[in-house]
């Protein structure tokens, strides 16, 4: 295509962007077609990664040929030169956990408007930089931790304050990680056989591609996606076998056991023996999920049934409570803008990386990629019945049980009839769908009406189950590689006291901070299975709060390298996405922590719950539970504080050191240096 046709093709998808969003943007009243958020986001993700990204690229990186640490070290366990697609795939799935899919779905109770612009311009504008610029710079630094360029760049306080932070931080992502995979797996046969299988089916192709036949990447590949599609389907053999499924009919505790086992195992044997080939050939599920989904959406062109605005953006929504501001920036974290994928693009995948030009492909593409997926769980949430959703999302003590809940949620303009939910839940192979919190069912219901419209009618419950265990794959892949940087993280740590424990490659530190990330996380993934109120309610308002506050973290550090490499005239880039992070996140923990609501403050809902066991106005059941929940939301609080005040004192010391840096000129580092 000439320059000519180039300039005519951009300027014409710019023109439909503009037009898809306006439409979004103005669009009251009456429903609009999912066509017109598939238009907005393929217009923005193109303009957005062929224009800023590649401008970030080449002339704020600089990105150019020279040898990676993958290439320099290849120590054949940690630094493993690797392919780019295999990089690509891995670093999607690791970053593509439950963010993208439980995130957007819950705050659909705003409307499908406030999600859709936070995805399409969190991620262009803040979630792809901050992931393309972190790879960039851990890969300038031999494959360093966030923590430790923290510490190199703002010093011991602020780079103390953000490794200890980040630590903790990564310690409740990666158990909320877990308690979501546990609550979609639990008495799930079909789930458990396929994703038990996934293993050793990555274990063998990644021997295979090493060993047997070395850089045969596509051999590797289609004997990969070969077994994995007869893992799905051996799954669904394995449920209707009355014999066998009762060796994958497992209660919570015995998954949660299982899935500590396994983030050990992926933490400490070589990357490419289980954790790139496996989180390699999940992607071909995820996509290819994706991909259906993408598919049915155009076939179909569903209506989106949910308003662009609903009345609970005052704050008085049933799902959780908040004003839209700023709770739908806390809520969709992944899709928009994510801490964690700052772990992973200065823990594992630059540790893979074969040339350095590949990072904006993989920095920026992976996550503008997620961003995608993010957009289509909230067109499968919001083509439901907006009655159907919420009853589905609404926990009994919103709006009661059966009868009462139907008419409580119908009294909000949103009619649903208890048979119309009796015979939905048939369709589903379910008893109930009553109260299915955490966003997951609701998503499976959603995506599994698009499958059945569009690929089989009457299969509503195969395909129901297949999107519960697709959404188990989908965070199991984000788990691994979250201990996995952890590890490196706390090797980087205890090195500061040990020299001999900071050495990634030293077998006795490997197993040692492997089983101390695996413990803490695991403590935490305890307590919330164990939980009878539901671990995922403590857990995910915390979880939302301290992800965004990982990414102020990550786009400070950000910020000072660009300053201190003689950047400084691009510090924008990062600047700004911070500014908005610090702001959100900093009103949002303040709300949580003073909010004398008890369904929003951390503290008020703690005192509401013990005045009311103080007077023995709790039933026996609750009464018994209610000592654990009053210290979980104390603890909730605690964080909270804890999190944002290190927040603020890693942007006064990012301050400090890049006002220093301003006024010693002669300290910076050539533009095309070490960066």
């Amino acid at each position: 295509m000439g320059s000519l046709g180039r300039l005519v093709f951009w300027m014409a998808a710019t023109v439909l962007g503009a037009l898809a969003v306006g439409g979004i943007a103005t669009a009251r009243g009456e429903p609009i077609n999912a066509w017109w958020l598939i238009a907005a986001a393929v217009c923005v993700y193109a303009i957005g990664y062929r224009v800023y990204g590649a401008w970030v690229a080449t002339r704020v990186l600089l990105v150019d040929g020279r040898p990676t640490p993958a290439v320099r070290i290849d120590d054949g366990r940690d630094f493993v030169p690797t392919n780019r697609w295999v990089v690509f795939g891995h670093h999607f799935a690791a970053i593509a956990g439950p963010g993208p899919l439980v995130g957007p779905t819950l705050a659909a109770q705003f409307g499908y408007l406030p999600g859709t612009l936070w995805i399409l311009i969190g991620a262009v504008l803040g979630g792809c930089i901050q992931d393309m610029v972190i790879l960039f710079c851990s890969t300038r630094r031999d494959g360093r931790s966030l923590g430790q360029m923290a510490r190199d760049e703002l010093g011991p306080v602020g780079g103390g304050a953000a490794l200890v932070g980040t630590l903790m931080i990564l310690v409740i992502l990666i158990s909320v990680l877990g308690l979501v995979i546990v609550n979609a797996m639990k008495h799930s046969p079909w789930a458990t056989a396929t994703v038990t299988a996934t293993i050793p089916i990555a274990v063998l192709v990644g021997v295979y591609m090493r060993n047997i036949r070395p850089g045969r990447v596509l051999e590797g590949s289609a004997i990969g996606i070969a077994l994995l599609l007869l893992a799905v389907w051996g799954g669904g053999w394995v449920d209707h076998q009355a014999q066998l499924r009762v060796w994958f009919d497992h209660g919570p505790l015995p998954i949660a056991y299982a899935i500590m086992v396994y983030g050990f195992a992926a933490a400490v044997l070589p990357v490419w023996l289980l954790l790139a080939p496996r989180d390699y050939l999940s992607t071909f599920m995820k996509l290819g999920t994706v991909a259906l989904l993408a598919i049915a959406i155009l076939w179909l062109n569903p209506v989106l049934h949910m308003p662009a605005l609903t009345q609970f953006v005052d704050g008085s929504g049933p799902i959780f409570a908040g004003k839209v501001f700023p709770f739908v920036f806390i809520t969709i974290a992944c899709g928009a803008i994510s801490g964690f994928h700052a772990l992973v693009s200065s823990g594992t995948t630059p540790k893979l990386l074969m040339d350095e030009r590949d990072i904006h492909m993989i920095g920026y593409g992976s996550m503008m990629l997620e961003s995608f997926v993010a957009l289509m769980a909230l067109i499968a949430a919001c083509v439901l019945e907006p009655g159907v959703f919420f009853a589905i999302n609404t926990a009994p003590g919103m709006v009661g049980e059966g009868a009462q809940a139907v008419a409580t949620i119908s009294s909000w303009g949103f009619p649903v009839a208890l048979e119309q939910m009796q015979a939905l839940a048939r369709e589903m192979g379910e008893a109930t769908l009553f109260a299915r919190t955490g966003g997951a069912p609701s998503l499976a219901v959603g995506m599994a009406s698009l499958f059945s419209s569009a690929f089989g009618q009457g299969l509503l419950a195969v395909w129901y189950h297949f999107a519960i265990m697709f959404e188990a794959i989908f965070i199991l892949t984000t788990l691994d590689a979250g201990t996995r940087v952890g590890r490196f993280m706390l090797q980087d740590f205890l090195g500061n006291f040990v020299p001999a424990l900071g050495r990634t490659s030293w077998y006795p530190s490997v197993l040692l901070c492997s089983g101390l990330i695996v413990g803490a996380w695991g403590y935490f993934l305890y307590i919330g299975v164990i939980d009878p109120a539901g671990g995922v309610n403590i857990l995910w308002p915390l979880f939302g709060i301290a992800n965004q506050i990982l990414a102020g973290i990550a786009l400070a550090v950000g910020t000072a390298i660009l300053v201190k490499t003689g950047r400084e005239r691009y510090f924008w880039v990062t600047a700004l996405p911070l500014a908005w992070l610090t702001a959100v996140t900093s009103t949002a923990a303040w709300q949580k922590v003073t909010s004398e609501d008890p369904r929003l403050g951390f503290f008020a809902g703690a005192n509401d719950l013990a005045a009311k066991l103080a007077s023995g106005l709790l039933p026996p059941e609750k009464a018994a539970v209610a000592p654990q929940l009053i210290f979980n939301q104390r603890l909730d609080g605690w964080l909270t504080m804890l999190f944002v005040a290190l927040l603020w004192l890693i942007l006064a010391d990012t301050a400090r050191a890049c006002l220093r840096h301003l006024r010693l000129p002669s300290e910076a580092v050539p533009a095309g240096g070490r960066a």
